[in-house]
């Protein structure tokens, strides 16, 4: 056979981009080197570098070659800014002030990090996390959901007793700090269901915003037998979680038939004030959703009033999800809403 024949047509090899090619490089590392990279990486991330290790096994060696290309040539263009800026912070301080003084210092300064404890819980499945807490009190349960995701921490939730669901919900979204040594003793319970022990200094995880995300990720069916619970218990801690469930920000998700169902029931004026503190993409779908003259209509007026109150555009964003709402509650538009559900 001609060696033409067998060679490489390398303008016809596609080049490995993403996942594909950094499972490239990994694979070129021995094994303890690779498990020191994959051991800084987040689970997701791990699973799709594991797919793609197994779905490059067979690469041709140009193919290698061009994976290596793209890694140096990207390796060139960063700088060695903010890798172990940290330690570098700190060894010049220390040399400059002394330890003690820069210790002083940086106990000032220094960013808080945020907590690993519970880290365990993002590498479980939503099934093995609820099997353990099923039967913990439901404040376990709310701190558990707390440290989680949002989206596995809704998985979990549909998981839980039904009876439960809109009591961890309610204690999530009024979860006061928990000690440090409860978190401890929380991750000896998920490792070996030994009971927890409150004491120690506190760590603040909670609140409405986080039972928001939650509540965003569930099915609506859930959603709503939750909220019209939560009503029942706490009208307020109800609202403030709906509130936060849906924000002006979100609206960027309506199609633009639901987009001008929405504009056409909102005055003029606030919708002037609204979108003055709108982010430019939610903006610019808004204003094309309207005719070319009222849109230019509103931009004049924008430009000519100038300046406004923070607390003006808030209220004024407020009035506009509420209608929103109003409009959806009577089924004019959908909102986006968590969960596989189908019309």
């Amino acid at each position: 056979m001609p060696e033409s024949d067998l060679a490489i047509d390398e303008e016809n090899l596609k080049p490995l981009h993403g996942s594909a090619a950094a499972a490239v490089l990994l694979m070129l590392f021995s094994e303890d080197e690779a498990a020191e990279i994959l051991s800084r990486l987040e689970p997701d991330e791990v699973r799709q570098l594991g797919y793609a290790m197994y779905d490059v096994a067979d690469v041709e060696i140009e193919e290698v070659n061009q994976a290596l290309d793209q890694f140096v040539s990207k390796a060139r263009r960063r700088t060695t800014i903010g890798y172990g800026a940290t330690r570098h912070i700190r060894g010049a301080m220390h040399k400059a002030l002394g330890p003690e003084r820069a210790d002083n210092i940086l106990a000032r300064i220094t960013p808080p990090t945020r907590t690993t404890k519970l880290a365990m819980l993002k590498w479980m499945e939503a099934g093995e996390i609820a099997a353990i807490i099923e039967s913990e009190h439901p404040q376990v349960m709310a701190i558990i959901l707390a440290h989680l995701e949002p989206r596995a921490a809704a998985d979990v939730l549909s998981m839980l007793p039904l009876e439960c669901q809109e009591d961890v919900i309610y204690r999530v979204a009024t979860l006061g700090p928990v000690s440090s040594d409860a978190l401890d003793d929380l991750e000896v319970m998920m490792s070996s269901g030994t009971p927890m022990q409150k004491k120690g200094a506190p760590s603040q995880r909670g609140g409405t915003s986080e039972a928001a995300a939650i509540m965003n990720n569930v099915r609506k069916d859930m959603e709503q037998r939750i909220m019209k619970a939560l009503t029942k218990r706490d009208k307020i801690i109800s609202q403030t979680i709906e509130e936060e469930m849906f924000i002006f920000d979100n609206l960027i998700e309506l199609d633009d038939k639901n987009m001008g169902a929405l504009l056409r029931g909102v005055d003029t004026e606030l919708l002037v004030v609204a979108l003055k503190g709108a982010n430019e993409m939610l903006k610019a779908k808004m204003l094309g959703c309207m005719s070319q003259r009222a849109a230019q209509s509103i931009v004049d007026e924008m430009e000519e009033r100038g300046p406004m109150r923070l607390a003006d555009v808030v209220e004024a964003q407020k009035k506009v999800v509420a209608e929103a709402r109003r409009l959806a509650e009577q089924g004019t538009i959908m909102l986006g809403a968590g969960g596989d559900d189908f019309v």
